[in-house]
């Protein structure tokens, strides 16, 4: 049997094991230890099989297993679902990373087309890619001329034989007797669940690694078409010129309103100057996020080998970025406003990280695509993006929102019981450590939502272990008298 045979049988091999174990694991949720065991297990698949591809791990590609094995982990960390969120992006971004470096493409040269192509494909491969392998004319079917791989073949078309007659003395043997009824309804009800959630595991899986060892499709090293609308100087400088005018034009209105405090803002708008604060941040955040995919497009529009368009592109998209800078200044501001009025919470806290990400980018943008070197631009954005995610785990959002948000009751503030209760486990030992320094009310508040989400750790199961799960369960555990005491109630033996 040749090489690509060979692995084309491991692919299907381990893309089914893969879908047995996450029945077994992933059944159970929250994810926590299962996820990290199977995504941990799913990385070693991809290592694996990337490996069969010289290039994909070699040469410095190594630092991919970084976040293909610590996005797993991470649900065995944290307990935010928010994180979680991001970790799977992180994973999934990774996975694209690796069918690109399969193919010959280097990472950090990459364009930001060929990164949305490769996870377009990617995606494509582990929606489709399980189906080809499993129809005649692959490699592993010509290959198998007869061994295990003939036997397991005519075994599995066994199994299709036999299911008319099974369906058939099964129904009436459940129609003969009660207690053989009973078991079989309990035993068809379990398999449907079991085996959808195997096979969809194992086509997405099986797929995937198709697409990693597989070489035919899309060419993602064949040089880009150009778009057949081009703009020459002329046209670049009047369209950033109006746009850094606009810019600018703002500008001036929030360093007018931002030296003229409350009493300007309340008299021309009738706002108190935290109402202003928070109604303009999300369209500035808004702004900021659209403006980068807007000056990536002219760059891309510009007319080849047209000096003077470069030149004026260059001049006006830097002084929108600085323009911008100055836009985001403020949003920053009206978001420590807001949050000094209101306090910290998850819509307030993400928002402003992600603005922070985009100031990097922006500056990366100006290093990069303004100086002629756009190649490594989505590079070091994406790298960014995995570096926000790390820095997002260690600040440990949850518990900086709570640990702010009783901060601010130690300064005479408000408190809001409801939303703090409804807070990730990774708040919960800052919560009941700040218990004494609420009211009577917001404290009873607190306690109920911490008992009733909280309960005993004993009855959880093994494959939703988190280390902060587990935390939140030994303070709420350990305070338990506290707890009651602060709804009134006596503690529950």
């Amino acid at each position: 049997m040749n090489t690509t045979g060979k692995l084309e049988i491991y692919a299907l091999a381990a893309a089914l094991a893969l879908g047995i174990l996450g029945d077994g694991l992933l059944r159970n949720y929250p994810w926590g230890l299962n996820f990290g065991l199977w995504g941990c297990l799913l990385g070693v698949a991809i290592y694996s099989f990337g490996r069969a591809r010289g290039q994909t791990f070699a040469r410095g590609g190594w630092w991919l297993l970084l976040p293909i094995g610590l996005a797993p982990l991470a649900f065995m960390w944290h307990d935010s679902l928010a994180l979680d969120a991001l970790n799977l992006l992180a994973l999934v971004t990774a996975f694209s990373l690796v069918v690109l470096r399969a193919r010959g493409v280097r990472l950090h040269l990459a364009s930001m087309m060929q990164y949305a192509i490769c996870g377009l494909l990617s995606g494509f491969n582990a929606t489709l890619g399980m189906f080809p392998l499993l129809l005649e004319g692959r490699e592993w079917t010509r290959s198998a001329q007869g061994g295990p791989v003939r036997k397991t073949v005519a075994a599995m078309f066994g199994l299709v034989l036999a299911f008319p007659p099974l369906m058939v003395f099964g129904g009436l043997f459940m129609g003969a007797d009660a207690v053989f009824r009973s078991l079989a309804a309990q035993f068809l009800w379990a398999v449907p669940r079991h085996a959808t959630l195997i096979v969809f595991l194992t086509v997405i899986v099986g797929g995937y690694l198709r697409g990693l060892i597989t070489d035919k499709g899309l060419n993602l090293n064949a040089p880009a078409h150009r778009f057949p609308v081009s703009l020459g100087a002329v046209e670049m400088a009047v369209m950033l010129g109006l746009l850094d005018l606009l810019f600018l034009a703002f500008v001036a209105v929030q360093v007018r309103y931002f030296l003229g405090g409350s009493a300007l803002v309340k008299a021309t708008t009738g706002l108190t100057y935290s109402e202003y604060a928070r109604q303009g941040f999300f369209q500035l955040l808004a702004v900021a996020a659209l403006l980068l995919p807007f000056l990536l497009l002219c760059h891309w529009l510009l007319r080849a080998g047209d000096s003077a368009s470069q030149r004026w592109f260059r001049w006006l998209a830097g002084v929108q970025i600085v323009l911008l800078f100055v836009i985001m200044a403020s949003a920053f501001e009206r978001m420590h406003l807001y949050q000094a009025e209101y306090g910290m919470s998850e819509q307030r806290l993400y928002p402003t990280a992600f603005m922070g990400w985009l100031a990097v980018v922006f500056v990366w943008f100006a290093l990069t695509v303004l100086r002629g070197q756009r190649q490594r631009f989505g590079f070091g954005a994406m790298v960014a993006g995995f570096l926000l995610i790390a820095v997002l785990h260690l600040l440990n959002p949850d518990a900086l929102i709570a640990r702010t948000n009783l901060a601010r009751v130690r300064d005479g503030h408000t408190f809001d019981a409801h939303y703090a209760a409804t807070l990730s486990g990774d708040a919960v030992p800052e919560l009941v450590a700040g218990l004494p320094d609420l009211n009577p009310k917001d404290r009873c508040t607190l306690a109920r939502g911490l008992i009733e989400r909280w309960p005993a750790a004993d009855s959880t199961d093994w494959r939703s272990w988190n280390l902060v799960r587990a935390r939140a369960w030994r303070a709420v555990s350990e305070n338990q008298a506290a707890l009651h005491a602060a709804c009134g109630k006596p503690a529950k033996d």
